[in-house]
């Protein structure tokens, strides 16, 4: 249950907590650094001296009212649509997998995929601006056709961790998948 630190793709501090709730339940959450007040007062005091010195020269006061407002509005966005401090994966062997995406607002965003759509959890890889990254997604079955994928979802979007993080959930997701696949089927009739 503690956290272990680890780098995100763009190089910032990251930390993984896994929690083991049963043999077949676990939570892996990753969590980036929380808003830091020095840097978004220093964001704020750039833009209201910017606008004040267009008060200065043009004498109209609807320009700092505007900053103000721009500002505020500006704020509230980023903290309740863009800002995410966590992402976690919640692994049921027998349901299915949840993700969810704490933004700093406090607002969440969840998605479960039942298991019997999961086909397999992997890492992928994906080049961007001269860089190989890795990324760890979901690969859905297709109803039509048990051999194909029907889609892809990625996992971890915002937080970007690197590749030793990105294994070990890798390694805890595929556990739990491979007691799903070696426990015998059931008929939905309980003895």
């Amino acid at each position: 249950m503690e956290d272990r630190r680890y780098r995100s793709a763009s190089g910032g501090p990251i930390a993984l907590r896994a929690r083991q709730h049963s043999a077949s339940c676990r939570e892996l959450a990753v969590r980036c650094p929380r808003l830091q007040l020095r840097s978004l007062s220093a964001v704020t005091s750039a833009i209201w001296l910017a606008a004040y010195g267009l008060f200065v020269l043009s004498q109209n006061s609807m320009v700092l009212s505007a900053a103000i407002f721009i500002t505020l509005i500006g704020l509230i966005i980023y903290l309740h649509f863009v800002k995410i401090d966590q992402e976690s994966l919640l692994v049921i062997g027998s349901l299915g997998i949840q993700v969810t995406s704490s933004y700093a607002s406090g607002k969440e965003s969840t998605t479960f995929i039942e298991m019997g759509r999961v086909k397999d959890v992997v890492i992928n890889e994906a080049i961007h601006m001269q860089k190989v990254i890795y990324y760890l997604c979901i690969l859905l079955q297709d109803p039509g056709d048990p051999q194909g994928v029907s889609e892809v979802v990625p996992l971890f979007q915002s937080s970007k961790p690197r590749l030793d993080c990105l294994i070990e959930v890798y390694k805890s997701c595929q556990e739990i998948l491979e007691q799903r696949k070696t426990a015998p089927p059931s008929n939905g009739i309980k003895y």
